[in-house]
């Protein structure tokens, strides 16, 4: 059993200021000395970024869809290793799930899975007294949920504070913050969310700096943190890398030191920690680069992963840096292992927008107005350097773009929730398509990949059954 004070920061809808209170959280509780962990329900990819600079640490997703509650625990032990504090942040409102799912992946059933007290985040501008009403519905919805407490937001004056403490002392849940309507920030967004930390870090930082200020100002942190420290123990195993991949100590064979360049940068930005860990625990030497400024893969490369981000936004650049788009043709065309997630799947397309890209796929990109978004069910429909065909795998698509694929490559997916159809690209050593995937849910995944990387054969599937 580990130790971990938490607090599991959740709202009744979205838009109710769970990132401001969240990221403020995290960033005053280390301003003040505090190891602090910071963790985001779901598969946002965005909010972790945030959650990173608040604390100094990776940001970790914790999706009950993708990897499965049991893995919840094992996974938040191993991000929250060692810390004096974590603090999660929900998403959508807290009885939210995978649609037609019921509580599944939802905050509440995180919250329930860690045993987690929860603070309910509530925009009161609209509200005074019924403010209790609501509070009380989310309080009494689920006995197995414990709000510990609220943070009231967007609160107008002192007369509309006074109003709303009052009508809260009937509720039985304590009050702990308030923030006031005329603090609220203005941080960037657009079509898919935030604007990555990666692209404005400078300005993210100051936002960073301007939430805590907001919840040194409004919150009672040692409230919150007394509330954190009455979390039981938390139980079962701490996740580990290695153990999950089934490494053993001291690689020596073929696949060891094998080096993977990884995508990053601004136009890159969307992938899980535990990928990496994965990588190297199954014995690759990992190399991030930059597509928007490196010239050339990292010397050695033997294999590629471009994971998401926006590709749509940083197109002019990626298509002018054309040393390293034809660098990627050849290597794909060598046969080494590529796998590509949607911005990875459009960089590796022939053109973006009109855009010359990399043109290892024969396939067009380009901008949509309708928003793709929701957790699928998938099956590999071909062997790849990923996954066996008949793999099954959970994963997600977050994106506005849409590909005009040619013919002549195997598909990647076959999907079967919500509907059925197929997705995604098998060519050679490439495995590209829209589906994000979570491989802490399927260790044999990357443990497949460095294996193909090094020239080696696996018999083994990916070890996805989700």
């Amino acid at each position: 059993m580990v130790t971990i004070p938490r607090l599991v920061i959740a709202a009744p809808s979205s838009g109710s200021g769970k990132t401001t209170v969240a990221t403020g959280l995290m960033a005053a509780f280390a301003g003040r000395g505090l190891a602090v962990s910071g963790h985001k329900v779901g598969p946002d990819y965005i909010d972790p970024g945030y959650h990173t600079l608040a604390t100094g640490r990776p940001g970790r997703n914790l999706d009950a869809y993708m990897c499965g509650p049991e893995l919840i625990d094992p996974l938040f032990a191993h991000g929250a290793r060692g810390c004096d504090l974590a603090v999660v942040e929900g998403v959508m409102g807290l009885y939210d799930g995978a649609s037609g799912l019921g509580e599944l992946a939802s905050t509440a059933h995180v919250a329930k899975l860690l045993r987690a007290p929860v603070v309910l985040v509530v925009d009161a501008s609209s509200q005074s007294r019924s403010v209790a009403a609501l509070v009380h519905g989310f309080a009494s919805w689920d006995p197995q949920v414990r709000i510990g407490g609220v943070i009231l937001n967007k609160v107008g004056s002192d007369r509309h504070e006074a109003l709303l403490r009052e009508a809260l002392e009937e509720s039985g849940v304590p009050v702990l913050g308030v923030l006031r309507r005329a603090g609220q920030l203005a941080v960037p967004s657009r079509h898919l969310g935030l604007v990555p930390v990666a692209e404005r870090r400078g300005d993210a930082v100051a936002a960073v700096a301007a939430m805590a200020g907001q919840v040194l100002a409004g919150c009672d942190l040692e409230g919150l943190l007394a509330l954190a420290r009455s979390a039981p123990p938390v139980t079962g195993e701490v996740w580990d890398a290695a153990g999950a991949v089934g490494a053993p100590t001291g690689l020596d064979g073929a696949s060891a030191g094998v080096r993977i360049a990884v995508a990053s940068g601004a136009a890159f930005t969307f992938s899980y920690a535990e990928h990496s860990e994965l990588l190297t625990a199954a014995g690759a030497d990992v190399v991030p680069f930059d597509p928007l400024r490196d010239e050339s893969l990292p010397e050695g490369t033997r294999g590629l992963v471009i994971g998401g981000g926006f590709p749509e936004v940083y197109g002019p650049e990626l298509s002018a840096n054309e040393p390293l788009r034809e660098a990627v043709a050849e290597l794909a065309a060598s046969g080494a292992p590529l796998a590509a997630e949607c911005a990875g799947l459009l960089y590796l397309a022939r053109s973006l927008d009109g855009l010359p890209m990399c043109g290892v796929l024969d396939a067009e990109g380009r901008m949509s107005q309708r928003l793709t978004l929701g957790y699928r069910d998938a099956v590999a429909l071909s062997d790849s350097v990923l996954a066996a065909a008949g793999t099954r795998m959970r994963g997600h698509e977050f994106h506005r773009t849409v590909l005009e694929p040619g013919a002549g490559d195997e598909p990647a997916w076959g999907m079967h929730r919500p509907e059925r159809r197929v997705e995604g690209f098998v060519r050679r050593g490439v495995h590209a398509s829209y589906l994000h995937t979570h491989w802490a849910a399927a260790p044999g995944t990357a443990r497949r990949f460095v294996e193909k990387c090094a020239g080696r054969t696996t018999g083994t599937a990916a070890g996805g059954t989700r």
